[in-house]
């Protein structure tokens, strides 16, 4: 048994946070902690009378001074990282001055460029080595549980995986005109960048929303999907050895795109500063403010999720396709800790990454991606934490392009 430190507080910090305390065989006290303490004491009230002990403390997360102090008073076991990608360096930072071990959710981005890619993280490897402490990247759902899921598929079903389509779709209905299922930021930053894949060792870049398909998901029907870049796929290509082809698709509703559209059109997402009445401002940030907070949306959602893999590969020779996916319903999940299936299902894996790493299941000094431990002990816990998996081996295809 160990202690967490949980920096955030936003919706996934909540689902994080109800997780630990449903496994307090391993989490026997966590903190949490983030700019604004009002809602760390909030999530601590909530969550207060069980048998994990709840804590809650105030931290600006871009001081690495601040973090490594409050590390060193809460002397946690763990770090778990639920604050913005911008701030995963300076936690690091503080996990490297303290000697403590780093689980996040999302890689590292600029706050000034809209780029995100893992060559930031991975510079940190030589560090976490010698420090002889361990930094567990991209412990989501995608991130995360989708390498979890390629690992599984490598180790059980294929010799060779060849292809591998990342499915994201989100049927849930929040009754806005305009809103994101996670921060307002990262997410208009993500689908508002160029789309890539990964095709024969290079990637490829392709305008924003330029490549289109349908697809009849289990559960939640047929809906439109789009090309986008996504962090995995940097990672798959190397650590899945011999893949040939990763692409990562996600839903985006007629009305979605309309709404970005208009707002890309009249400047409200650009990350360069302006100014008005005699301050900079960075237009996106003020969206931000002004749309609902995705942690709001948990009452209001309906409908399900649908996250999963098609691997395309060979097995004793023979070619082999593979589905393993997650159907996630949005109001099942407000039931049990208050928040949207997107917020949960990026909660849950990063509270199962930290406990495999908190009682050495997973082990290893450096700086690692999830898909380079065992899958195993990892779809075990999908399943009891709430993000149980399924299977099909004749799966549709999506066609090439």
């Amino acid at each position: 048994m160990g202690k967490a430190l949980i920096i955030g507080a936003g919706g996934v910090a909540g689902v994080v946070a109800h997780k630990c305390c449903q496994n307090s065989e391993v989490f026997d006290e966590i903190c949490v902690a983030s700019r604004t303490l009002s809602k760390c004491e909030a999530l601590k009230e909530k969550l207060g009378g069980g048998k994990t002990r709840v804590r809650a403390a105030k931290v600006d997360a871009d001081n690495i001074a601040e973090l490594t102090e409050l590390i060193r008073a809460e002397r946690p076991q763990i770090v778990i990282n639920v604050a913005l990608p911008y701030q995963d360096l300076s936690i690091m930072d503080a996990c490297l001055a303290t000697g403590v071990d780093y689980v996040d959710t999302a890689n590292y981005e600029p706050p000034d460029v809209a780029r995100f890619e893992y060559k930031w993280q991975w510079a940190y490897r030589d560090k976490f080595r010698e420090a002889g402490i361990t930094a567990l990247l991209g412990s989501g759902f995608d991130p995360g549980v989708t390498g979890v899921y390629s690992a599984y598929a490598r180790k059980h079903h294929f010799d060779k995986i060849h292809k591998i389509d990342i499915l994201d779709a989100n049927a849930g209905d929040h009754g806005y005109p305009f809103a994101t299922n996670f921060n307002p930021e990262i997410n208009i930053r993500e689908v508002s960048a160029k789309g890539s894949y990964f095709n024969d060792g290079r990637f490829v870049e392709v305008e924003p929303m330029s490549i289109k398909r349908e697809y009849n998901f289990p559960e939640i029907g047929t809906k439109d999907i789009y090309l986008l870049h996504h962090e995995e796929m940097e990672s798959l290509a190397i650590n899945i050895e011999g893949v040939k082809q990763i692409r990562f698709w996600m839903t985006f509703s007629q009305n979605y795109l309309n709404h970005l559209r208009v707002l890309e059109n009249v400047g409200m997402t650009s990350i360069k500063p302006v100014m008005y009445e005699g301050r900079e401002i960075i237009p996106l940030q003020f969206l931000k403010a002004v749309l609902p907070d995705p942690a709001s949306l948990g009452p209001r959602t309906k409908g399900k999720t649908n996250i999963g893999c098609i691997f395309q590969g060979e097995k004793d020779g023979k070619p082999r396709n593979y589905y393993v996916y997650n159907v996630c319903d949005h109001q099942e999940c407000y039931r049990e800790v208050g928040s949207q299936a997107i917020s949960y299902t990026t909660g849950v894996p990063a509270m199962i990454g930290a406990a495999l790493i908190m009682t050495g299941v997973w082990r290893g000094p450096g700086v690692f991606n999830i898909e380079e431990f065992d899958p195993d002990p990892f779809m075990d816990a999908l399943n009891r934490f709430g993000l149980p998996w399924r299977e099909n081996f004749d799966p549709v295809l999506l066609e090439d392009f």
